[in-house]
């Protein structure tokens, strides 16, 4: 018995022993991590390579794909671990379709698209996206067609008289954008409403892919269109239309095209997401440098883009505007990629086309403005990006817009009173 007792004995203090040497060396060890680089991980390093390597990016025929397409042909892509493939689609609903089955994981998109698609809106099935980047500023246009010339310029009331003989003889005029809850649509629709003209009552308004507005035109399907460049200028160039605005005549700055991601995907790669961003970043800084102008004009022209004479692009590029009916403006509103914070993906700007789906009454009830804001344009992957690569961003902007018809956007005022605020509304009061 006593043999048995000690034996137990000398075992309880050689465990003992071993505890105490095992906090001891795990205190040392803790100590040595502790001095360790951040991103160690027992012997390896926790990568920071993107998620997923293998990006198909999406676009479409318009000046505004350049960001997307530069980064890819300058290798911008690649230089932050990205294998990027750039896909031309069809017109905005294959983009859409494309990026919510993940055919493509991002894309050059309208800044309204995943605003719609989150929510399910104007057709578009509920998928929600991802706005953390804002790839340019301006650079659309309203096309008139010729017959309008010295009739009409920058002044939609002039429209009001020919769209009621349209109606009188059971023909109302036509006007194309190119989808629905867009940016050409809302631009369109803001321009037709200041002159008095409801675009869902007064007109007949109907969708048409971007590269096939001047061949529309031409054979008369249409009286104008609302598009991005250069289809505006190749309209004045093939001598079929001219432009009565510029988007930036209605509103200076406006945002336009986005790079947008599924939020799921995001959600499961987010430094696959912050490299895109990284590079976009780079490409946007180069073009907007003038001095690579002609040089962007010349890859973005070529049949795998935008398949456009690369004269008819750059004019417009360099803020020379012939609007095709004798007036001619050198404008500094020209379409940009970077400055003057052109990529922070504002919250703002999500609220005005809410607004705008509103009061168009593409929406029962008003919208959680804030929550589906919150949820679309995420500031958070682009300030963690743009941190990252050490560049000092300009922030947040809240501050009021002022659009053409003199009717002021307050980002933090009531947006429902807002909607409702203007004449022309498809709204019940």
């Amino acid at each position: 018995m006593r043999m048995k007792i000690k034996q137990n004995s000398r075992q309880h203090e050689i465990s003992r022993r071993s505890f105490l040497r095992n906090i001891s060396r795990g205190a040392a060890l803790g100590a040595l991590y502790n001095g360790l680089p951040q991103g160690w991980i027992g012997t390896v390093y926790a990568s920071d390579a993107p998620e997923t390597a293998s990006i198909k990016f999406g676009m479409i025929a318009l000046t505004d794909c350049s960001p997307i397409v530069i980064a890819h042909e300058k290798k911008l892509f690649k230089k932050y671990g990205i294998d990027s493939v750039v896909m031309k689609g069809a017109n905005w609903a294959a983009i859409r379709d494309s990026l919510s089955s993940g055919d493509i994981q991002a894309t050059h998109m309208l800044i309204g698209m995943p605003i719609a698609s989150t929510m399910g809106l104007a057709g578009s099935p509920k998928k929600p996206m991802i706005i953390p980047w804002l790839l340019n500023r301006n650079g659309q246009a309203i096309t008139l067609k010729s017959e309008w010339k010295g009739k009409v310029a920058d002044d939609p009331k002039a429209l009001k008289a020919f769209g009621e003989k349209a109606r009188k003889l059971g023909e109302p005029l036509t006007f194309a954008m190119t989808f629905p809850p867009g940016t050409h649509a809302m631009w369109m629709r803001y321009y037709l409403a200041a002159g008095g003209i409801n675009p869902d009552r007064d007109i007949s308004m109907i969708v048409v892919p971007p590269a096939q507005m001047v061949a529309n035109m031409k054979i008369g399907k249409m009286d104008g269109f609302c598009v991005g460049e250069p289809w505006n200028a190749r309209s004045i160039a093939d001598k079929i239309g001219f432009t009565s605005v510029t988007s930036q005549d209605i509103w200076k700055d406006h945002p336009e095209k986005v790079c947008a991601f599924l939020g799921e995907f995001a959600d499961k790669n987010p430094k696959t997401v912050k490299a895109i961003l990284k590079a976009l970043h780079e490409a946007s800084v180069w073009l907007d440098d003038m001095n690579n102008r002609p040089e962007q004009c010349e890859i973005v022209s070529r049949a795998t883009y935008i398949n456009c004479d690369k004269e008819t692009i750059l004019g417009r590029l360099q803020g020379h505007y012939d609007y095709g009916d004798g007036r001619k403006k050198e404008d500094e509103h020209y379409m940009i990629f970077s400055k003057r914070n052109c990529n922070f993906p504002q919250p703002k700007y999500c609220k005005w086309f809410l607004s705008q789906y509103r009061r168009w009454g593409m929406m029962k009830s008003p919208p959680n403005y804030e929550g589906i804001t919150k949820q679309v344009m995420r500031t958070d992957i682009y300030e963690e990006a743009m941190k990252e690569i050490g560049y000092a961003h300009h922030g947040l902007n809240d501050e009021k817009e002022t659009l053409f018809d003199g009717v002021t956007f307050d980002p933090k005022g009531d947006l429902e009173a807002y909607a409702r605020s203007f004449p022309v509304k498809n709204l019940a009061t």
